[in-house]
């Protein structure tokens, strides 16, 4: 789907300057300092940000991090962040093929990971954030015993991830097929609303590398 473009974005962007991480390869091996020793969640495709704001308003003591590639987008998620005074989370106009360039080994507690683009053609498998090429780069940022957490309304997404998560070496846990039925707590994203209102089954998994390493 085309994003629409926003209207005066330099100004608003200029506005919400406090919230973006300009240069993040300068805090490679440094984020402890900037989030004070916090543990560290980031989001990847934060989108408009409802997912990633009202999870650090509700969390305090954890220091987030959300990356979105589409400017367009972002900036409504730094509004947000803004227009609530959030001081727990900062945003990264990035794209999740560069974690390495940001991040050192282990600096990352959490991950979450909403409603990515399926990318269903088969020869497009590898664009998608839980292929294993993605899941190589999680692995070096995450630290011992970090967790993954994935949500999609796309069945045959979930599907690919489910084998393909626990085929990496990853243990699965709290495995839901229709979430908004479970009970379970939840923060719902924009796009997550929408296809929950449309009748359309949510798909979500949590996932571990044990503390030892070992599968």
């Amino acid at each position: 789907m085309r994003v629409r473009k926003k209207k005066n974005i330099i100004p608003r962007m200029e506005r919400c300057a406090e919230y973006i991480v300009k240069n993040p390869e300068d805090y490679k091996g440094k984020w402890a300092e900037l989030s004070q020793n916090r543990h560290l969640f980031l989001e990847i495709g934060c989108g408009k940000g409802r997912f990633i704001t009202e999870t650090a308003e509700n969390n305090p003591e954890i220091f987030f991090l959300a990356m979105e590639r589409e400017e367009h987008v972002l900036i409504t998620a730094m509004e947000r962040a803004k227009e609530k005074g959030i001081k727990n989370v900062l945003f990264l106009k990035n794209d999740a093929a560069d974690l390495l360039s940001f991040f050192e080994k282990g600096e990352i507690n959490r991950l979450y990971i909403n409603f990515c683009d399926p990318w269903p053609p088969k020869r497009q498998a590898k664009r998608r954030l839980t292929h294993s090429n993605f899941l190589k780069l999680y692995k070096q940022i995450l630290a011992h015993g970090s967790e993954i957490h994935f949500k999609t309304d796309n069945e045959k997404l979930f599907e690919f991830s489910l084998n393909e998560i626990s085929g990496f070496g990853y243990t699965l846990k709290n495995i839901s097929l229709n979430l908004h039925e479970s009970g379970a707590p939840n923060v719902m994203t924009e796009y997550e609303e929408r296809f929950s209102g449309a009748g359309m089954k949510i798909y979500r998994l949590e996932a571990y590398e044990r503390e030892d390493g070992k599968e």
